[in-house]
């Protein structure tokens, strides 16, 4: 069976992109801390299956909470960066990008003592025009990213990149970029790996993306949110379209999740990394 690639942004609930204009950075002290519980639903959930997972997290978060992220490696999980204050790339200068990747990979390591290689962007939002931010993670010692969603949306997306794990190649060197999976309809690629998608869409269309995947002999990544499993979680007064995204489905996401892992087999994505680098060293 292929492997595929089980990830988690791992973010409080009033972080999301979503609530941007309603809950302020600032305010962020304020609001109960919920990460905890999804991560260990999360946590229990792989060991049941025998998965192993990569965990994407925020400095922020993992400031305030170093012994979740110290129970995410305890558990024989990946621990990657998720940038440090879920600030998009489209919303940061090159400089204040390479801030916040820099200062959130050395407070990951130091908490956890082991090396942060992979880093995904807030919203996938490294879209078309802002690929210096790649030249920027391989400049601080990142060797792979899982930022350019091959979708087209409004808010973020890659429309025309590759669906499956490749080399980008950069002034900077290079670096494995690995694409959430989508399912391919025609011309047209259908979000499908996890999120909102994840939730309101039919369950089959995330099978028939991982399905195609294997049919081409790839590995596909699937990424979900702690607060994605608490729909006890509370609510933030917003926009009715806003409610509907983000509120919709929590209370079948670890139904889903069983169905998932169980037809399935996961892993975290340093193993592809590792066999990616295996597949170009020279024969002894």
């Amino acid at each position: 069976m292929i492997a595929h690639h089980f990830t988690v942004d791992v973010e409080e609930y009033f972080q999301v992109a979503a609530f941007e204009g309603i809950v302020p950075r600032t305010a962020w002290p304020s609001f109960e801390s919920r990460a905890e519980r999804g991560v260990t639903e999360l946590l229990e959930l792989l060991q049941r299956h025998g998965a192993r997972a990569t965990f994407f997290v925020l400095g922020w978060l993992a400031e305030r909470r170093p012994s979740l992220v110290r129970a995410i490696v305890a558990a024989g999980h990946e621990l990657a960066s998720h940038g440090w204050d879920h600030r998009r790339v489209t919303e940061q200068t090159p400089a204040a990008f390479r801030d916040s990747v820099r200062r959130a990979k050395r407070l990951l390591e130091d908490v956890a003592g082991v090396a942060v290689v992979g880093f995904r962007a807030p919203s996938f939002s490294i879209v078309p025009g802002r690929e210096w931010a790649l030249d920027l993670l391989i400049a601080e010692g990142h060797l792979y990213d899982s930022s350019l969603f091959p979708v087209r949306r409004r808010g973020y997306g890659y429309p025309g990149g590759r669906r499956d794990p490749h080399w980008v190649h950069r002034p900077a060197g290079r670096l494995l970029e690995f694409p959430p999976a989508v399912w391919r309809c025609g011309r047209v690629n259908i979000p499908a790996g996890g999120g909102a998608y994840f939730r309101m869409f039919p369950y089959g269309i995330t099978r028939a993306a991982f399905r195609q995947c294997e049919r081409r002999g790839a590995a596909g990544t699937f990424y979900v949110h702690p607060w994605e499993l608490d729909p006890d979680q509370p609510r933030v007064a917003a926009p009715l379209a806003t409610r509907i995204r983000h509120y919709t489905g929590l209370g079948i996401v670890g139904r889903r999740l069983e169905r998932l892992l169980g037809e399935f087999r996961f892993t975290a994505l340093r193993e592809t990394l590792a066999g990616f680098a295996a597949a170009e060293s020279p024969a002894c």
